[in-house]
């Protein structure tokens, strides 16, 4: 299999769903699922092509879905008690900000928000810690405008 990645690629979507399932054999080394259409096995496939050539997720990032995944689990069997403001982005959603000429990166959680391995319970917490100040956090990762600015 000298091909290149980009024609194993591109050369996917030509297969027929019989020689998609051959493919899957090869790449995977077991049976595909019945119930999985030609679109699926053409994503599933390419995704395989390039972790073979490229490797997988990092350690780093399976333990950090795993995390998310985990936290999702456990937050879904319990009732909330507070209700998740509108504006903010979905748990797993990594926010990128950069502060005084360090970069600053936080997770959102389902119930509150990690910035290198602390937890706090709001985004204007982490702003604060972050900056010094009481600041508004969505308005300060760019999630909304501050107050006063106009579009």
């Amino acid at each position: 299999m000298n091909e290149t990645v980009l024609r194993q690629l591109a050369k996917l979507p030509t297969l027929t769903v019989g020689q998609l399932r051959e493919r899957w054999r090869t790449l995977y080394g077991t049976e595909p699922p019945g119930s999985y259409k030609g679109q699926y096995l053409i994503r599933r496939l390419a995704w395989r092509i390039q972790e073979l050539a490229y490797g997988g997720l990092s350690d780093n990032t399976r333990t950090t879905l795993t995390q998310v995944a985990d936290e999702d689990a456990a937050a879904a069997r319990r009732p909330s008690s507070r209700k998740r403001e509108q504006n903010l982005p979905v748990a797993g959603t990594r926010l990128v900000r950069d502060w005084n000429g360090e970069r600053h990166e936080v997770l959102v959680a389902r119930d509150g928000f990690d910035l290198r391995g602390r937890r706090y319970r709001s985004l204007s917490a982490v702003a604060k810690a972050i900056t010094g100040a009481h600041r508004s956090g969505p308005a300060f990762f760019g999630l909304k405008q501050p107050l006063g600015e106009k579009v």
